[in-house]
């Protein structure tokens, strides 16, 4: 029992490290250069991450390589890092102030979270990079797949797939499990951002609540009706490329932001499990 009182507090730093990063950035905050309004200079973008440490050896990697998941194009953790023992996942919700003003609107991606989506993703990456350096300077390796050169989104083949999926090591790792807009639900909802690690520190795991993919989507089809191109549907789930077409409109009209997430406000699974 002694030997992991060490281990256990370090997982523990590893969490403060990354809140009190969240809460002191400056990217955190929309800056008056950035605004899209002057109501949003200095609006909050995320709120405290949610963490869960998953073994790089579990099993459900290699199943993610099956062509009905995600394909053999995925990288196992083993592949990415051969020394690698722990992955890393955490979740970075939204504020109410971007997923309020979201909701209000039916068809297009308010400033809020265009916002969200775009200045959220350069503070999601300084905080993979500033995590990656904390750990590595302790000694063991860690790497941020999504940050490194190996990693690919989207092909002819799996056009709507990478070989390293935040959702599915958010699943893996026991974080949540996939809603029907196929969002990943956590304790805090499906409203923000993924990101993980890989590490040879070997942490203790966290155990996955639930047994089945959809455990914690009640199927209300909420999601259905908020989707302004009708992308999902109870009998179909997500067609993908209905979104992503909607997603080249948005881009076309608020280069270089863009984003949707429609589908992930005004439902259930909005900040909470689903009840």
């Amino acid at each position: 029992m002694a030997d992991t009182i060490p281990t256990i507090k370090y997982r523990d730093n590893i969490v403060s490290i990354a809140e009190n990063f969240v809460r002191n950035a400056q990217d955190n905050y929309v800056g008056k250069s950035a605004a899209l309004h002057p109501g949003r200079e200095g609006m909050t973008i995320f709120e405290a991450p949610l963490f869960a440490f998953g073994s790089a050896d579990d099993d459900l990697y290699e199943k993610y390589k099956f062509p009905d998941v995600i394909g053999k194009h995925f990288l196992s953790p083993k592949e990415w890092m051969p020394e690698a023992k722990t992955v890393i996942s955490f979740f970075l919700p939204y504020t109410e102030a971007i997923k309020s003003a979201n909701r209000a609107d039916n068809r297009w991606p308010t400033n809020e979270w265009l916002h969200g989506r775009y200045e959220g993703q350069v503070l999601l990456t300084q905080l993979l990079e500033h995590l990656v350096e904390a750990l590595s300077g302790c000694g063991q390796e860690t790497i941020a797949p999504s940050l490194d050169h190996k990693y690919k989104t989207g092909n002819d083949e799996a056009r709507f797939t990478s070989n390293w999926s935040e959702r599915h090591i958010a699943y893996a790792c026991g974080l949540g499990t996939f809603g029907l807009s196929k969002g990943i639900i956590t304790k805090k909802g499906m409203c923000g951002r993924f990101g993980s690690l890989l590490t040879a520190f070997d942490l203790p795991r966290d155990n996955r609540d639930y047994n089945e993919i959809y455990e914690y989507c009640n199927m209300c089809g909420a999601c259905t009706y908020r989707c302004p191109v009708k992308a999902i549907s109870i009998e179909n789930g997500k067609q993908s490329w209905l979104c992503s077409d909607f997603l080249d409109v948005v881009m076309e009209k608020h280069s270089p932001r863009y984003g949707c997430g429609k589908c992930q406000v005004g439902v259930p699974c909005e900040s909470a499990i689903p009840q």
